[in-house]
This record gives C-alpha cells, structure tokens and sequence, in this order.
C-alpha cells in the first residue's frame, strides 16, 4: 500500500509541474502578445523619385509570395497536408531569388506583397523583406506586421517564431503610411500567437489636386469559421467608402482569401474536402467599386499535396486575389501572371488603371 501511495504522490508531482509549466508558458505568450493599436504610424523608407498626376496611368501588381516556402514541392498542415517546415534554407533563397526576378520583370510601380518575413523560423530567418527592397533604387516602401509572435507551439514539430507582414513599395512618394488593424476572429489563448490582420493604407499625393490615391495593401483572414473574414471585409469597405467620399482616388489590392461574387469559378470548383474561400459580395459594395479578378488563370493553390508530380486534372485552385478600385479610376488591363505555382502558392496579378 505504501509502496502504490509513493507512486501515486510521484505521479501527483509530476502531473503538477507539468500543469505549472504549461501555466506559465501560456502566460509568457499572453505576456509577450502582440498587441498592435487600432491605427499606427508606419515608417516610409526610401526616397521615391516618380510624380503622380491626374491622367497618369498606374500598373498595379500584388503578389502573396508564400514567405519564399511555398513553391511547387510544398504542402502545409492548415491545408490538409503534412509538413510544417515546407523548404529548407537553400530552396528559400533559391524561390526568393526567383521572385524578386519576378519582380523586377513586372515592373510595377505601386506594388502590394503579402507573406514577406523578416525573422522567421519557418523561411530560415532569411530577411525577405531587405532581399526585396534591396533590389530597387528611386523608391519608397512600408512594412505593417500581421503575425509576430515569439513563438508558435502547434503543431508538432511547431512553427516557432514568426515575424512576418505584408509589404507595399512605391515608385511614387509616398506621405503617409499607416496600419490598420483589422478585427481578430480569435479568442485567448488562440489568439495570442495567431495573425493580427491589417490594412497597410499608404497616401500618395496627386500633383496639381488636393486629391491623393490611397493604396491599400490586405491579406484577410483565412483559417476562420468565416465570421473574421465578414468583418474584416465590412472594415475594409467602410474605410474605402470614407476615402472615396473625400474625391480620393482609392485602391485595395491583396490576397482576400476570398472570391469576388462577380467571378465565374466554374473553372475552378472548390472540392467539398478541400479549404473553402469566402465570397466578397459586388452588391454589398455598390455600384461605384469595380470588383476586379483575371479569370483566365488561378491565383492559388491548394496545399493539401505538392503540385510537383501530382495529378492536375483535379487539382484544386482558387481565385482570391485582386483589386477593388473606386470609380474615379479607370482600369483599363487585369491580368494574372501564370508562373504555374514554381516559386510560390500564389501567382501575381497585375492591373493597369487611369486616374481619371
């Protein structure tokens, strides 16, 4: 008997310090949550050398770059998938490589990015965002982060660190950049080592106007029930809706995690098992935005497989990311760039638009 009551105190003991550690690394992500204010000032780095007038065509491009590991040979554990580190160093740098390629051959000149990390484990700890800002001259760029956290504990092996955001840059000087937080779907203590998602809003002025083109780089929720994604969009509409009613000229351009209503999908059913996009509505937004997707191509891929060496003829796509443009603004080209998922997830998508 004693002999079980020694054995059951030790069981005891070890079942209380586990308790304790678990408590007090709970804490330690409460502790260190990143807690970002409703609107914040973000730095303009760089010294643009281009003018913006009334008239002047713009080329537009956004791209979700897949934070350099989420090339063809890739799948992911939120997709259905299995892995959680999806590249190794050496293929991080080679995507990178690839895409600041990229890039540079699309040359836009107001330029949206999602997924860019600066210190994490999941890309190696590889600064992305100075790869890519460090391969231009006669610019300005803003970094808004939406997942810092010190450390990730899910799943098994976790994800770590992550220190990660979307960037914008700008051939265009750019007046003020501010983020924006958008509303968090998540409940502690998911929430404290989860994405805190934004609009990365910069202002360019319009020379000879009081008028500014207000350029909003997103990238909305995504693995929620679907609540996070409708309030976020409602955020999102009601600042456009604001801005445009000052005669601003606005764009929103990012991956929406969504598809625009307007968009033919039958080219690219969602399979029930698959993970399902949202739906942004063209009516809940009105007549004086243009809801804009090139259907020729998908935007994304599933990462439920690597699409490396696998059967195509099923394999899930997706339309999630384009533009949303006031009415003010005449677009004249939209265009997907099909690079077939080489370097990242996503392919860019690129839109050609007159400030009228």
């Amino acid at each position: 008997m004693s002999t079980l009551k020694s054995i059951f105190k030790l069981l005891l003991k070890i079942l209380c310090i586990i308790l304790l550690l678990v408590a007090l690394f709970i804490g330690y992500l409460s502790i260190s949550e990143y807690k970002p204010a409703e609107t914040e000032a973000v730095p303009v780095t760089g010294t643009a050398a281009g003018t913006l007038s009334q008239g002047d065509t713009i080329r537009f491009a956004t791209w979700n770059t897949g934070y350099g590991a989420l090339g063809e040979t890739a799948d992911f554990f939120m997709d259905g998938g299995t892995h959680v580190e999806t590249a190794d160093e050496a293929l991080v740098r080679e995507n990178m490589d690839a895409i600041v390629d990229q890039i540079h051959e699309i040359d836009a000149d107001i330029l949206f990015l999602q997924e860019t990390d600066r210190d994490s484990s999941r890309s190696h700890r590889i600064d992305e965002t100075a790869l890519i800002t460090g391969s231009f001259s006669d610019v300005s760029w803003s970094f808004a982060s939406n997942f810092l956290a010190p450390f990730v504990p899910y799943p098994v092996p976790p994800i770590g660190k992550v220190d990660s955001g979307i960037l914008t840059v700008s051939s265009y000087p750019v007046s003020e950049s501010v983020r924006m937080s958008l509303p968090c779907p998540f409940s502690w203590p998911i929430r404290t080592c989860n994405l805190k998602r934004c609009l990365l809003i910069d202002r360019i002025p319009v020379e000879g106007t009081d008028k500014e083109l207000v350029a909003v780089n997103l990238h909305l929720e995504a693995y929620d029930d679907g609540a996070g994604k409708i309030a976020q969009t409602k955020m999102l509409r009601e600042f456009l809706e604001e801005e445009s009613a000052k005669g601003n000229f606005v764009i929103a351009g990012g991956d929406f995690n969504q598809t625009f209503s307007t968009v033919d999908m039958s080219a690219y059913p969602v399979y029930p098992d698959r993970w399902q996009p949202g739906t942004v509505s063209a009516v809940a937004f009105g007549l004086n935005w243009k809801l804009l997707m090139d259907e020729t191509a998908p935007t994304c891929r599933s990462l439920d497989q690597p699409l490396a060496g696998a059967d195509t003829s099923n394999f899930q796509y997706y339309m999630i990311d384009g533009f949303i443009v006031s009415s003010n603004l005449k677009v004249h080209s939209i265009e997907t760039f099909d690079l077939g998922f080489v370097n990242s997830d996503h392919n860019p998508v690129v839109m050609e638009a007159e400030l009228l």
